[in-house]
């Protein structure tokens, strides 16, 4: 078993319906460095720093990437949940989502959620994981045997332990959620 951290990242500088892939605001920025300071301590040598392709993911990952001097590999994997739906209607599409259950999504869904976590099982050693709040929810559920795509409100730069083997993936602990809304 090795042990894996999800983290979401930290604040965009944009909301799901202004900006196909925003970066981080000030306050994200803020939040990236609070996961950093955080993870610093606790991570055992040897860590590898994983990020969702999208750029707050990878800015949430460069303050543990500067203080562990190491590179972030990029893994689609780890990639924010696909809207099918225009840029101005994803946010709605993301609230109709998060009121459903997996039972009611279709086969590319169900793709994207099998591919993160085979990728996660696959993980052999310790690994920092910069991902975002629908990817959290949905390993969530994949280890409580949920079927509400909405689990948990993971907050901005929040840091969650799982432990990932072969065929195994558990929830260690859920980190910090959200006092207020998505945005």
């Amino acid at each position: 078993m090795s042990q894996v951290w999800l983290v979401r990242h930290g604040e965009a500088a944009a909301s799901w319906g202004e900006h196909h892939d925003p970066g981080l605001s000030e306050l994200g920025k803020a939040q990236a460095e609070s996961a950093a300071e955080l993870l610093h301590d606790v991570l055992p040598p040897s860590t590898n720093l994983v990020s969702s392709p999208k750029q707050r993911a990878l800015e949430t990952a460069q303050p543990l990437a500067s203080r562990l001097n190491c590179d972030v590999v990029v893994d689609t994997a780890f990639r924010e949940i696909d809207a099918p739906v225009p840029l101005p209607e994803r946010q709605n599409w993301l609230r109709g989502f998060m009121q459903q259950t997996w039972t009611e999504q279709d086969a590319a869904l169900w793709r994207w959620r099998e591919d993160m976590v085979a990728a996660l099982q696959a993980v052999q050693t310790p690994t920092v994981v910069f991902t975002h709040f629908l990817v959290i929810n949905t390993v969530v559920a994949h280890c409580q045997g949920a079927t509400a795509t909405l689990q948990c409100w993971p907050d901005n730069g929040s840091v969650h332990e799982f432990e990932a083997g072969p065929s195994t993936l558990r929830l260690v602990n859920l980190g910090q959620q959200m006092s207020t809304v998505v945005n």
